[in-house]
């Protein structure tokens, strides 16, 4: 399995980037990891900042892909915060969203797991085929049947969470159990909710039948972004993973170090 990863971070109409994301590889796997500081609570830059760098950490220490894994990798970035909620007072109330992907490049197999409302989709023949689930009050109510699934993007109360990294008391994981088995063509998309808010799923899947390539999506997905939000948008990140055929050639890098992708969407 060959992929393509292109990446974006961007302040919006914020003065500060409260997102962080990255990735790293080795021969045999790849590891990507997103991450929303809140916005609400003092520190959300430094909160995302540390989960993406203490995620990857554990992986480059521990390069498996598993379920375990991926549970152990976010529990590392929660206690990473939580020292650092020790270590400085005024960081006490941060918190992080995060999603994380594992991919086993040998194997052509796929594990990831979240906590908070930053998602990942997975589509496979240009639709949506697996999508994960807001850890949110709104999303309790339109599973439970009390809202609609459009009131996630427009309910004046969609930021609130019932789960993040950085609160012993809300944390909360959501792993996929078993191996997701990969297929040449399957794509990835992790994202904070400063890009989904403003791209619905079918616009998702519109604008990646007309794009031949992983950073031409991105870059239709952040048009999209832009043409609808306004004055105070929020910051808003993506990766996206392009699994293609191991005969195409391969534009996958090792990264070397744990910085954020801070500048426009770049192939990495």
């Amino acid at each position: 399995m060959q992929l393509e990863i292109v990446a974006l971070s961007k302040a919006g109409g914020r003065e500060v980037n409260e997102d962080a994301c990255g990735f790293w590889s080795t021969p045999e796997a790849c590891f990507c990891v997103l991450s929303d500081g809140l916005g609400g609570h003092y520190g959300g830059d430094v909160a995302s900042k540390v989960a993406v760098q203490h995620i990857l950490d554990w992986f480059r220490k521990t390069p498996e892909c598993s379920a375990r894994a991926v549970r152990a990798s976010l529990e590392a970035g929660n206690s990473a915060i939580m020292l650092e909620q020790q270590r400085d007072t005024r960081l006490k109330q941060m918190r992080a969203t995060a999603v994380v992907l594992s991919i086993d490049t040998r194997r052509d197999t796929a594990i990831w797991g979240h906590t908070g409302d930053s998602r990942l989709y997975c589509f496979r023949q240009g639709r949506i085929i697996e999508q994960t689930s807001d850890h949110s009050v709104l999303q309790s109510m339109v599973d439970a049947g009390y809202l609609q699934p459009k009131e996630l993007r427009i309910s004046p109360n969609r930021s609130k969470l019932l789960a993040a990294l950085g609160n012993e008391q809300q944390f909360e994981l959501n792993i996929r159990s078993a191996e997701f088995p990969l297929l040449h063509g399957d794509i990835f998309l992790l994202c904070t909710d400063g890009l989904w808010e403003y791209v619905e799923e079918e616009d998702m899947e519109r604008t990646l039948g007309a794009s031949a390539s992983a950073a031409e999506w991105l870059r239709a997905l952040e048009s999209q972004v832009l043409a609808r939000g306004h004055e105070r948008q929020d910051n808003y990140s993506a990766i996206v993973v392009w699994c293609s055929d191991p005969d195409e050639t391969m534009r996958l890098d090792s990264i070397k170090n744990t910085e954020t992708i801070l500048s426009d969407e770049t192939p990495l």
